[in-house]
């Protein structure tokens, strides 16, 4: 569908509730007015498929309406945008409203998704908290900015696993609070027991060694443990 198809479409919803519709309007692409309102303007940007230009556009539009819809058409009655969930709520934020102009056998049907409203930041108390205590609890900064998702991450997590088995590298057995005494992490007790990595063994009760899979570890992470401060 080219985006001159979506016109038509468009006009016919927005007549049938009462707008006067105008078409490529000072660089708008659809302007909306309603007689009994003369205040009221909204304005509708359309492209063949969601895009950064697009949201671009509707942006642009706010500073002069703050009725704005995108609209991109679909094939289909079960058709949806490509992560949807992650758009809706950037254009939730930026306060643009969105219409799916939707392609079926039997027509063209407009479909409202996303109405533009007024926005209120939703703030997340303890997605902060969890963000300040990984940067806090890291030993050392050893990942870069923008890598995959399947490459190995140190976490703070996985540092402090690998404080403890250096600590524990040249001993038969310790105690967490052996540990701790030699600059091992506060919860180097919990991490020896949960031994996500299986590098640490029990040997008694409250007391632990490096297994062969941690002595294994340290030589594959021996350039990170290198970055980690002294104590």
């Amino acid at each position: 569908m080219k985006e001159e198809e979506l016109f038509d479409p468009i006009r016919t919803w927005l007549t049938g509730q009462g707008y006067v519709v105008s078409a490529e309007v000072r660089d708008c692409d659809l302007v909306a007015t309603r007689p009994d309102d003369p205040e009221t303007l909204t304005i509708i940007e359309m492209k063949t498929r969601m895009s950064l230009d697009l949201v671009n556009q509707g942006v642009r539009r706010k500073e002069i309406s703050d009725s704005v819809y995108l609209a991109v058409p679909l094939s289909g009655a079960a058709g949806r945008l490509r992560n949807a969930r992650r758009t809706l709520a950037t254009l939730r934020r930026l306060e643009l409203g969105l219409l799916y102009v939707r392609v079926l056998r039997t027509g063209t049907r407009v479909e409202p998704v996303l109405h533009p409203r007024e926005f209120a930041p939703r703030r997340r108390p303890r997605n902060r908290i969890a963000i300040l205590r990984e940067v806090d609890h890291r030993y050392a900064e050893l990942d870069r900015g923008g890598i995959t998702g399947n490459t190995l991450r140190y976490t703070a997590y996985r540092q402090r696993a690998l404080r403890t088995a250096v600590i524990l590298r040249d001993e038969t057995a310790l105690r967490p609070r052996d540990i701790r005494r030699r600059g091992g992490p506060e919860e180097c007790g919990r991490i020896l027991a949960a031994n996500h990595y299986g590098w640490f063994d029990r040997v008694s009760r409250g007391w632990y060694t490096l297994s062969p899979e941690g002595h294994a570890a340290l030589e594959i992470h021996a350039a990170a443990v290198a970055e980690f401060p002294s104590y």
